[in-house]
């Protein structure tokens, strides 16, 4: 197993791990999106989504611990080449040339990564939490969808919300563009596909997402 362990802690093999586990949670977004949307068909349709999946909770809960170790292996990997990149960088001019050479969005994939995780710990620690501990007037029933519309009363919240999932997109447009670097698939005929890709599903996601606090917070309110 020594070799694999040298694999993994090589610079391609952080690089490889992290293009995984990018790709693993940007097919989470893509379902948590897609059951988000629930909300635009009122409480009753959200509510119901919700309390399905709390019928196979056990199986959500195993999905909950994945989804925690590919987060934290994708930060730890993140976190381990920015700053052995830095360490690389030992001069001035190196720093300087990389700077013309890559855009804002490498540049600064560390700053919203961090951003990103805040938000999440901050989600974490609001609605998931509202959802799974909560406490309702109805025993054994708790309104889910006014429980989310309740948080994006907050005006703090929600638009600490909006500026985090457009940060998101910022991180995912360079983020999806790498990954397809590191599996070798950004032959210089696909390039501007990949790229064009990319900034769609980053747009996608930070449009996506803001819509909720917005919706909820300007133009609706629970019932």
């Amino acid at each position: 197993m020594g070799w694999l362990y040298r694999s993994l802690t090589s610079s391609i093999g952080k690089k490889f791990v992290m293009a995984i586990t990018g790709f693993s949670l940007i097919s989470f977004l893509v379902i948590h999106l897609a059951g988000n949307l629930t909300l635009y068909f009122g409480p009753e349709a959200f509510n119901g989504y919700v309390e399905t999946l709390d019928i196979v909770k056990p199986i959500i809960r195993i999905i909950e611990v994945v989804l925690a170790l590919v987060f934290i292996f994708h930060i730890l990997e993140g976190t381990l080449l920015y700053f052995e990149n830095k360490k690389a960088k030992s001069g001035k001019y190196a720093i300087n040339a990389s700077g013309k050479n890559s855009s804002i969005f490498s540049r600064t994939m560390i700053w919203t990564g961090a951003i990103v995780f805040v938000f999440i710990v901050l989600h974490l620690s609001t609605m998931w939490y509202s959802f799974n501990f909560g406490h309702s007037p109805d025993p054994g029933h708790l309104n889910y969808y006014n429980v989310l519309v309740n948080w994006f009363q907050d005006p703090v919240y929600a638009w600490f919300y909006v500026a985090a999932v457009i940060i998101l997109g910022f991180h995912l447009n360079h983020g999806f563009q790498s990954a397809f670097q590191t599996f070798g698939w950004n032959h210089v005929k696909y390039f501007n596909l990949i790229k064009r890709l990319g900034t769609l599903i980053s747009v996608i996601f930070a449009v996506g997402f803001a819509s909720f606090p917005v919706y909820f917070h300007l133009f609706s309110g629970g019932n």
